[in-house]
């Protein structure tokens, strides 16, 4: 018997005013919506949640649910059929066993997303010769995004806030009394929420974020050492480049030529 071919749709649902799904409803295909602007309601089972930007909505086969959305909003949803077993493994890591989970995506990566999410939709539209092939490497790609940055917890979006601040401002020093401020919490619970969320401290958050700038300027671009330093935070050359081979093993220099080797 022929084997099924990986079911897949998607696109972006928008909506200028208020609408609610008229009752409960379910699907033979896994749900993944994400919502990309705006705010709504996400009701199933026993929980009834408000959502908002960043949110994501995973929701396996069968399992009634219904949405609403408030004023312009913008959803990216897509629908899984007949999976193969990478992409199963995948999403029951997503979802953690539960038959639906919501999760969050930080500012900035819901904008990564969203780029991604787009760019499948362009080539998905597109005449393909492994049409397939494609839309399983593609749902492996976007899953993954999701895997690896989703947060989990009711003080997500607060944290992924300062966490994108962090990102955004490589090239300063990190005060952790500011950030406690813009997440609207005591130093000691925003060190406590963080470290719950991401594993690591913001300190520790901050040179990772660091590292991954760098990396990505030295194997991308043609900057010069000295203003790679300075775009993430470093005054003085020596200083980078010591703390570069620190973690890294060799310089920033010799990193950057095995990449082009």
């Amino acid at each position: 018997m022929k084997p099924e071919v990986l079911g897949v749709r998607g696109a972006i649902s928008t909506h200028n005013n208020d609408w609610a799904d008229p009752g409960f409803h379910s699907q033979t295909s896994w749900e993944i919506s994400v919502v990309l602007e705006g705010s709504g309601i996400f009701e199933c089972e026993n929980t009834k949640e408000r959502i908002e930007v960043g949110k994501v909505i995973i929701t396996a086969p069968e399992l009634p649910h219904r949405f609403e959305g408030m004023n312009r909003n913008r959803f990216g949803v897509i629908h899984l059929e007949h999976l193969t077993g990478c992409l199963m493994e995948l999403l029951s890591k997503l979802c953690a066993g539960m038959s639906f989970r919501i999760l969050s995506l930080s500012r900035l990566d819901k904008i990564r997303y969203e780029q991604l999410f787009r760019e499948w939709l362009r080539i998905k539209a597109s005449f393909l010769k492994e049409e397939n092939r494609n839309n399983e490497a593609w749902m492996e790609v976007l899953i993954l995004f999701l895997l690896e940055y989703t947060k989990d917890g009711q003080q997500a979006l607060t944290i992924t806030r300062a966490a994108d601040y962090i990102r955004e401002n490589l090239h300063k020093g990190l005060q952790i009394s500011d950030l406690a401020v813009l997440s609207g919490m005591t130093e000691a619970g925003f060190r406590k929420q963080f470290e719950q969320i991401y594993h690591i401290s913001p300190k520790q958050y901050q040179h990772q974020c660091r590292m991954v700038e760098a990396k990505w300027l030295l194997s991308s671009s043609v900057k010069e050492m000295n203003e790679i330093a300075q775009q993430i935070g470093f005054e003085r050359l020596h200083s980078f480049s010591q703390w570069f081979k620190k973690q890294e093993g060799i310089s920033p220099s010799e990193w950057r030529a095995l990449q082009h080797a």
